[in-house]
């Protein structure tokens, strides 16, 4: 049938998720950084997402679409609420709480330091409240293997950002970019491995600096396969 109902820009979207918090039928979903209309059922045709989306990305379209569901949708309310959220659990926006964790008992090695969730490069929302006066830390994946002490030394205080260039075969580069150039970042750290396959990490950071057109500190440390930080 031919209805009314939303489309959402994926170049104007800047991945903040308000939609996807907006619509009550869970008709939008993140997906890659990028809200999504990931069922046609779902979407009623009132656009309550519209008027959240700081950039203009949504609109009104008419084209062929499955009829709104109703009864899909309250199922999946049903579900929702008892997952207590929407969309998929692992990559569910969170702001975790570090004094809660250093009251929580844990092994000799101290609490965990990781002060967001999603915190692959991938996943993390672009415009993610936590990014606001952060301090940016983006660690190749292996380094929390390789070193023990990266909790303690290099996650402290930051905001952690995490990714394989050669397991994603991406270039993360622009997802970076519009990170460092949309929110107060104080500062960049990269932690990659001695690994050649690791500059492609730093490089995607570094070419994100530059491109951003921002003056913000930055270092790169090198982890070694035996856990050593390279000189």
């Amino acid at each position: 049938m031919i209805r009314r109902i939303i489309e959402i820009n994926e170049e104007k979207c800047n991945g903040c998720g308000a939609c996807a918090a907006a619509c009550h039928e869970g008709a939008i979903g993140m997906v890659d950084g990028k809200a999504k209309l990931l069922r046609d059922d779902y979407c009623d045709g009132l656009g309550d997402c519209l008027p959240t989306c700081p950039t203009g990305a949504i609109t009104f379209v008419e084209r062929e679409a499955a009829a709104y569901d109703e009864q899909a949708v309250l199922e999946n309310q049903k579900n929702t609420q008892r997952l207590a959220h929407t969309g998929c659990p692992g990559s569910r926006m969170r702001q975790l709480s570090q004094r809660d964790a250093a009251q929580t008992p844990t092994q000799s090695s101290g609490p965990s330091q990781l002060g967001q969730w999603p915190c692959q490069i991938k996943l993390v929302p672009v415009n993610a409240p936590y990014f606001d006066g952060a301090k940016l830390l983006i660690a190749a994946d292996c380094t929390a293997f390789a070193y023990a002490n990266l909790h303690q030394e290099f996650m402290r205080g930051k905001i952690t950002l995490i990714g394989c260039p050669k397991l994603d075969s991406i270039d993360y580069s622009e997802k970076l970019t519009e990170i460092i150039r949309n929110n107060d970042i104080h500062s960049v750290t990269i932690v990659r491995m001695e690994v050649p396959c690791c500059g492609g990490l730093e490089l995607a950071a570094k070419k994100a600096l530059q491109e951003s057109g921002k003056f913000i500190p930055w270092q790169v440390v090198t982890v070694s396969v035996d856990g050593k930080i390279v000189d």
